[in-house]
């Protein structure tokens, strides 16, 4: 009779220590799935920033001195950056050296997504806000027109 007393009392406490062991790595994997989503989300959108500034900086390649049609192109790169909105991407363009073909001139284009927003909660509280800065460049040597 002792020894099915104390198999019993074994029992509840171990009932006790698995309740505790769940409840503390439920937590840790939970928060680990929110930063997994969240990160496949901003590098999502990285790429799509990435794809629509080396889109600008191709058309400036050859297209140069016409910023707000680079402009324009970078806007109209992908559905997803025409879905961040006007007002929230900026476009910048900028040159090194002049505006003509040679081999030290290139055109660089950044693109920056000032807000965007965490969906999982975790995160946010971790990063301390729940929106951050997406910016992503592409650098292209300028092909003409020969000055």
């Amino acid at each position: 009779m002792n020894k099915s007393a104390a198999v019993n009392s074994t029992d509840k406490s171990e009932r006790g220590q698995s309740m505790v062991e769940l409840a503390l790595s439920l937590v840790i994997i939970l928060l680990m799935i929110s930063a997994i989503v969240d990160g496949a989300r901003v590098l999502f959108s990285y790429m799509a920033l990435r794809d629509a500034a080396q889109e600008g900086s191709l058309f400036g390649s050859v297209e140069p001195g016409k910023t707000s049609a680079i402009t324009a192109r970078v806007r109209n790169a992908s559905d997803m950056v025409r879905g961040f909105g006007a007002a929230n991407v900026q476009i910048q363009v900028s040159y090194s050296g002049s505006a003509c073909a040679g081999v030290n001139n290139t055109i660089k284009v950044r693109v920056t997504y000032s807000n965007f927003r965490m969906t999982m909660p975790f995160v946010g509280a971790i990063l301390g806000t729940q929106t951050i800065p997406i910016s992503a460049a592409a650098t292209d040597s300028i092909l003409r027109p020969l000055c």
